[in-house]
């Protein structure tokens, strides 16, 4: 999967919490939000006007749920329930894991949560 690729999935299933998400989508997705984050705050900063630091906040909330949405669906990648993503409330410990599991590859073939979406 693409880098255009991912970030279209990932926007167009806008709140599909339910199916089964790629490392690659879920970590090109993490990288897009990164890279687009980061620009924004420093033309914030750099500029001193307040467009580019509420521009910064319409699209953290733009990919609020699209983001947690590629989470869930790589939790159910790796066989794991949704809810699982509330561990990153846990300060530390909490992200570890989920950056752990992220990382993990895919259960082979189909589970509860859908088909693999590698052999697709």
């Amino acid at each position: 999967m693409s880098f255009i690729d991912a970030v279209k999935s990932c926007f167009s299933q806008y709140v599909g919490f339910s199916g089964r998400a790629r490392r690659s989508e879920y970590w090109y997705f993490a990288l897009f939000q990164g890279i687009i984050g980061v620009v924004l705050s420093i033309l914030a900063q750099t500029t001193g006007s307040t467009i580019f630091s509420v521009l910064s906040g319409i699209f953290g909330l733009a990919c609020l749920l699209p983001g947690l949405a590629v989470s869930i669906r790589r939790l159910h990648d790796i066989n794991k329930s949704g809810w699982f993503v509330l561990i990153s409330l846990i300060p530390i410990v909490g992200t570890i894991l989920i950056i752990v599991w992220a990382c993990k590859d895919s259960d082979p073939g189909e589970n509860q949560y859908g088909p693999n979406p590698k052999g697709m």
